[in-house]
């Protein structure tokens, strides 16, 4: 089967939903770590995590992204507390809601094994294919994958003067290279989705210049992911705002990035992100 083009856009499959060109899934975070930068640990506990998750959906998310690590640097978290941490909830939230499509935020294959097997649908990989196994679990498990350009930064690193001749050349030859890898690698292709993953590997000036060029992210045909909610690069356009102070500016992200093309949105607030995207859908319809 040929590669996704700009004439060949691609639909992007996950547990019997289809989401094509114009279609837009909201993707919602619950963090079961006690040191998100968001949350501060409101959603540690396992039963807090499952009752966010149920909430999240009944405010309109398609996609409930489960992770178990701070995507920043921070306390040692080892593969096995990972897994205790996030196995459990995917198991609770697939029993409590059969038809919802789950991801796990993980770069580990072997947590990544325990989780489909938990019920997962997608491994949302935000730091850019530095464990090749991810790939092989999708594969066997006949689930998603999310193919992120994270500047080739370890995990959980914050690099230092990090510098691209064309920040958008990168990340679209990155995620690219990394999407046909894992169809080679026998991941489905409509169960693929590349992220330019916005403050990964990135300062504020790299962020802005994906946001306003994310046409041709998404002119690849792969269905493109953004993940924008309350980052550093949000604040930092505004002036400095902290994390309390960036909803607006994550709201005006969204849409610019959903006018592009973008399918799937990572959020903390569902039912903003649901809202803003309706009226994208009203604005592109005429």
């Amino acid at each position: 089967m040929p590669s996704p083009t700009s004439d060949q856009p691609s639909v992007l499959r996950l547990r019997g939903r289809a989401f094509g060109p114009g279609d837009f899934a909201v993707m919602a975070v619950v963090n079961r770590t006690p040191d998100s930068f968001y949350d501060r640990g409101s959603t540690f506990a396992f039963r807090a995590a499952v009752d966010a998750a149920s909430r999240l959906i009944d405010e309109g998310a398609d996609i409930v992204d489960i992770g178990g690590v701070k995507a920043g640097p921070g306390a040692e978290v080892d593969p096995d507390e990972e897994i205790r941490r996030v196995a459990e909830v995917v198991a609770a939230v697939r029993d409590r809601h059969p038809d919802v499509v789950i991801s796990v935020d993980t770069w580990r294959s072997e947590v990544a094994k325990v989780v489909a097997e938990a019920g997962a649908d997608l491994l949302n990989d935000t730091w850019g294919g530095v464990d090749p196994g991810l790939a092989e679990v999708a594969a066997a498990h006949g689930i998603g994958l999310v193919c992120a350009h994270a500047g080739r930064v370890e995990p959980r690193t914050r690099p230092h003067r990090i510098a691209y001749d064309d920040v958008v050349a990168d990340v679209i030859g990155y995620t690219t290279d990394l999407a046909e890898r894992a169809v080679a690698a026998g991941v489905r292709r409509d169960g693929v989705l590349i992220d330019p993953a916005h403050d990964f590997g990135k300062n504020t000036w790299h962020s802005l210049e994906v946001s306003r060029r994310l046409g041709e992210m998404t002119a690849t045909g792969w269905p493109v992911l953004v993940a924008v909610s309350n980052k550093d690069f949000v604040g930092e356009a505004l002036g400095g705002l902290p994390v309390g102070e960036r909803h607006a500016g994550t709201l005006a992200t969204l849409a610019v990035s959903a006018l592009q093309g973008a399918r799937v949105f990572r959020v903390h607030d569902a039912a903003s992100a649901r809202r803003t995207l309706a009226v994208v859908t009203r604005l592109a319809a005429g």
